[in-house]
């Protein structure tokens, strides 16, 4: 299994970033995803999920800015983040599993915002 993150970078306040997270190794459409961030002395938040049957759950610090959408015909899973603000600063990964266990995590992409 092999998730592999993508997009993050240094953006300014307002701005738009898309992550992207390439997978392989398992049958993608079998599995929930979801993207989970980090940021430094905060709490691990899961910020989207994704079912393997399309229902789609945001976290309300995000609702409204950020979008999860899967590529299934490359197996890949994106994060369309507009109006970003200093808070949204974090490490994030993307994830992989089901109910509600997440035992699958790529490497993450760092997203800055200042």
């Amino acid at each position: 299994v092999q998730l592999v993150e993508s997009g993050g970078g240094l953006v300014q306040p307002g701005g738009s970033l898309r992550l992207s997270c390439a997978a392989s190794g398992f049958t993608f459409s079998h599995y929930n995803m979801a993207w989970v961030r980090q940021a430094p002395g905060k709490e691990r938040e899961l910020v989207s999920t994704i079912s393997r049957t399309g229902d789609i759950v945001y976290s309300d610090s995000v609702k409204g800015r950020f979008t999860i959408s899967l590529g299934t015909a490359k197996s890949t899973l994106y994060l369309q983040m507009d109006s970003l603000n200093s808070e949204d600063t974090a490490l994030y990964y993307c994830v992989t599993g089901s109910g509600g266990n997440w035992p699958r995590w790529g490497q993450g992409t760092q997203v800055t915002v200042s």
